[in-house]
């Protein structure tokens, strides 16, 4: 019963409600979840946490980054992951995403400007 209190109580936030619907596009970064979300980076990684000892995320390190994404390896996280992600909706919601979807496109810029003066 313990399993699926964690779960529960980690669904009951709305932040991490927001980090589960940004995660639906595939994986990010903390950095991309930072600024997506417009909170400082030790909040956001204490959101993941709650979330990955849920079960509900996973994460892998590349470099010295670590990436996020969705973990529905089993029925009941997978079907509870997606009634949150299809009931989570909002200006809040379409906010995030349009601050993400900024934030990648500078910062795919700024990774060609490197490229190029190197």
């Amino acid at each position: 019963m313990q399993e699926a209190l964690d779960i529960f109580k980690a669904l009951s936030d709305e932040t991490r409600l927001r980090i589960i619907k940004l995660l639906e596009g595939g994986e990010l970064c903390v950095c991309d979840i930072v600024a997506a979300i417009g909170m400082i980076q030790p909040k956001v990684s204490f959101h993941l946490a709650s979330l990955k000892d849920a079960g509900l995320i996973a994460d892998r390190k590349e470099g010295r980054w670590t990436r996020y994404r969705l973990r529905d390896s089993d029925m009941f996280r997978r079907f509870l992951l997606y009634a949150a992600i299809e009931k989570t909706s909002g200006d809040a919601v379409e906010e995030d995403k349009k601050r993400l979807e900024e934030f990648l496109r500078t910062k795919g810029n700024k990774v060609v400007e490197l490229k190029k003066c190197s």
